[in-house]
């Protein structure tokens, strides 16, 4: 599916290159695997070719639209539990790897921001889901991600701006 210089997604690191495909003994059986360089941070990961849910290609134009609509609709309940809850769901979230998902969280997070004062590890999941959808909208779409990011913030006015 994927070839050496494609761009993907690994779920809960965000847009990788294809750097290698690599054939390895494991068990008695051989197997490939896509050798990833993640951009955000260099980091290389090994997925499975024959992987399900390992890694998946950009979003397109609709895809983008659709997360913008949900950054926009703010008519949401605001999750009140305890941050340790609501930390450990957008987690589980975030690493589904799916936009619309990280968006719902980033949402949450913005929304809540006005609210009260967000844990130290909210802030840091809101700067780490505007980061996972500012790069993948960025290469896909060919925008610079500071645009991006603003174009994020643009959608949250009453909110002082994150980083």
């Amino acid at each position: 599916m994927f070839e050496i210089g494609d761009y993907a997604v690994c779920p809960g690191h965000g847009v990788g290159q294809i750097v290698d495909i690599e054939e390895r003994e494991m068990g008695g059986a051989t197997l490939k695997f896509y050798i990833v360089k993640v951009i955000a941070n260099g980091m290389k990961v090994m997925v499975p070719t024959n992987s399900e849910n390992g890694i998946r290609a950009l979003v397109d134009e609709t895809e983008v639209t659709g997360v913008f609509d949900v950054l926009k609709d703010h008519d949401v309940d605001v999750d009140n539990s305890t941050w340790n809850r609501r930390y450990r769901e957008y987690m589980l979230k975030v690493k589904t790897g799916s936009l619309i998902e990280i968006a719902e969280v980033l949402r949450a997070l913005f929304l809540l921001k006005q609210k009260k004062n967000l844990s130290f590890g909210e802030k840091k999941m809101l700067d780490q889901c505007k980061d996972l959808i500012a790069q993948e909208v960025s290469i896909s779409g060919g925008v610079e991600t500071v645009k991006i990011k603003e174009d994020i913030d643009s959608c949250f006015p009453n909110s002082e701006t994150a980083s």
